[in-house]
């Protein structure tokens, strides 16, 4: 059994730095989420019409989606009902197998990504892009691209 001595504690610094990724992490989620709701939509909402808008055909298979957004099925499966009923997206089933169905963009929830789209960029840019120099934003993405790689093969495994 692990002893409280043997526990590899933060830095002060790593602490820090930690704390500050958590407290960016909530407040840019907090402000993107806050920019789409004048659009009746949320982020998960946004990122499942991107996939979906980003996808051959508009579509992606229930189990693909979940797997991109990140959700599990049951809860895509109460996501895509939702928007659904906002004539954003509809179920279709997968002819080559009975139990596959099908997420599709319709041709509402395409305008709708068509309308949002830039009012979202310019909300990252504003509140993410533009408060880094390009140089900042290079070293950030070589910083993080190994975490995210090692995080999705976990979940991979899992």
């Amino acid at each position: 059994m692990e002893t409280e001595t043997a526990t590899h504690w933060l830095t002060e610094d790593e602490q820090c730095a930690w704390r500050t990724h958590l407290e960016v992490n909530r407040l840019l989620t907090y402000q993107l989420e806050k920019d789409l709701q004048p659009f009746g939509l949320t982020m998960n909402d946004y990122e499942i019409l991107v996939n979906l808008s980003e996808s051959d055909d508009l579509r992606m298979r229930m189990s693909d989606l979940a797997t991109a957004t990140l959700q599990s099925k049951s809860r895509l499966s109460h996501q895509i009902t939702r928007m659904e009923n906002a004539g954003l997206v509809r179920r279709e089933h997968c002819e080559s197998d009975r139990r596959g169905l099908f997420a599709v963009l319709t041709e509402d929830g395409l305008e709708t990504m068509r309308k949002v789209a830039p009012h979202h960029v310019e909300s990252v840019r504003k509140h993410f892009i533009d408060m880094m120099d390009p140089e900042a934003l290079k070293q950030l993405r070589a910083t993080l691209t190994p975490v995210a790689e090692r995080l999705r093969a976990q979940r991979g495994k899992q």
